[in-house]
């Protein structure tokens, strides 16, 4: 956070508290910087960002007060936020951020990567490469060392790839949505993982597709009620996460990923893989897209959860066709990707910074996930340790523990969970789940709220 983050929280909370009077002078800048152990340019900074947020006025020649008029009334979240029960809130919750605990978030937090050696090499990163056409759309494909760097990734993964197979991407949930308008037309009956990644299933109902949904195991879709769909439906498509499966982190077995194509080819429809931990998992680990050759799979993959979300840089890699098909249309629709933020994830790359973030990365999480496993089953809950890696625990809850109700009462307390009904696209019917982030697993309040609620539940 820094020291002037800290001034800020500090000064904020205590004039939402009202410890603070509204309209009362704070104290000088130099006298501040003196009391906090700063300089007076970090506290002058301070003040300003208080200004901005409308907690402090700067009035000429006599200092800074606190707003008059009204204190401002702490913003609440809506009531379908507050319970976070379908898939919209869920996914507002997670860009809105109202909450101060966080362990149904789906990214790894900021600090995760603002506290890396990277921070100090974005402003660089982004000077890489020529300037001019850094201001010009650039083409509807992406930057071209950034795909030339994917297809080589892809490669060393086993999944033959040029550079001409890779179109880049908004994030994955581009990929996504562009992929759902090129292939996927109304009444359309389309298969995806349950439980799986719930902001797909709400792309599909936008495209009035008919969703059904294939049971998970921990080895990937259960190939018995796959061939059960199948023998009522002909799906154009299998949207599914073959690594580190969100939200179960289950990884798939070869014998499985076998099976699906053998599937996939017998029926006629296409597989979507989605790859967004590709980064942080070993290349040797079982993809669709390397035992399928991009003939029907199509390969999603993002920098959202191993490099930064707001730089929403993603790609999808297929065959030839496809991805000329899948241009075409993001030219319509988007026109083109921000070369800034593509130059800068290949100047990364290129400076071996981004290599030795992710070293980095994967000790944290693996740090992280013991420690989650440790406190969680302390308080009572049993989460299974997830074969795929990845960043999520998918942990029943205790017999008698309703998802909805748990969910209301952290709410409550500012504690954000993740239901397990809503990556359901039947929105239910299994038993009663929970998604937990092992990066905020094991904050105290989270615990503590846990011991209370299951001591007594």
């Amino acid at each position: 956070m820094g020291k002037a983050g800290a001034i800020v929280e500090r000064l904020a909370s205590a004039i939402e508290a009202g410890a603070l009077r509204l309209g009362e002078r704070v104290a000088s800048v130099r006298d501040a910087a003196r009391e906090h152990g700063v300089s007076k340019n970090t506290l002058a900074g301070a003040y300003d960002r208080l200004v901005a947020s409308g907690h402090l006025e700067a009035r000429r020649g006599s200092g800074y007060f606190v707003v008059a008029g009204e204190r401002r009334a702490v913003q609440r979240p809506p009531p379908d936020v507050a319970e976070a029960l379908d898939l919209v809130s869920l996914l507002r919750e997670q860009t809105e951020a109202h909450y101060a605990v966080r362990p149904g978030e789906g990214r790894p937090p900021p600090a995760w990567m603002e506290e890396s050696e990277l921070g100090a090499h974005f402003a660089r990163a982004a000077r890489l490469g020529g300037r001019g056409e850094a201001h010009d759309y650039g083409s509807a494909w992406g930057y071209g060392p950034l795909r030339e760097r994917i297809a080589l990734s892809l490669q060393e993964r086993a999944v033959p790839c040029a550079p001409e197979q890779v179109l880049l991407t908004q994030g994955a949930n581009h990929a996504l949505d562009l992929i759902i308008r090129q292939m996927i037309e109304p009444g359309d009956a389309v298969l995806v993982d349950d439980p799986g990644y719930y902001p797909l299933f709400g792309k599909l109902r936008l495209a009035r597709a008919r969703i059904l949904g294939v049971r998970r195991r921990p080895d990937g879709p259960d190939l018995e009620d796959l061939a059960a769909k199948l023998a009522v439906a002909r799906p154009k498509a299998f949207f599914t996460q073959s690594l580190a499966h969100n939200p179960t982190g289950g990884t798939l077995s070869p014998a499985v990923a076998h099976g699906l194509l053998q599937l996939a080819e017998r029926h006629g429809f296409q597989i979507v893989e989605d790859d967004p931990f590709a980064d942080l998992l070993p290349a040797t680990a079982p993809r669709l897209a390397a035992l399928d050759g991009l003939r029907r799979v199509l390969h999603v993959g993002t920098f959202s959860k191993t490099l930064s979300a707001s730089l929403r840089v993603g790609f999808v890699a297929a065959s030839p066709g496809v991805v000329m098909a899948l241009g075409h249309m993001k030219l319509l629709t988007v026109v083109a990707t921000s070369q800034y933020a593509e130059r800068m994830v290949a100047g990364l790359i290129a400076g071996g910074h981004y290599l030795r973030h992710l070293r980095r990365l994967r000790a944290r999480v693996e740090r992280a996930t013991d420690a989650a496993l440790r406190d969680l089953r302390a308080v009572g809950l049993h989460p299974p340790r997830p074969p795929g890696g990845g960043f999520y625990l998918w942990t029943p809850l205790p017999e008698g523990v309703e998802e909805a109700a748990i969910a209301r009462e952290a709410a409550a307390r500012s504690i954000f969970l993740a239901p397990g009904s809503v990556f359901s696209p039947e929105r239910g019917g299994g038993p009663p789940m929970l998604r937990i982030n092992v990066a905020h697993a094991s904050d105290p309040r989270f615990l503590a709220f846990l011991r209370e609620r299951l001591a007594g539940g």
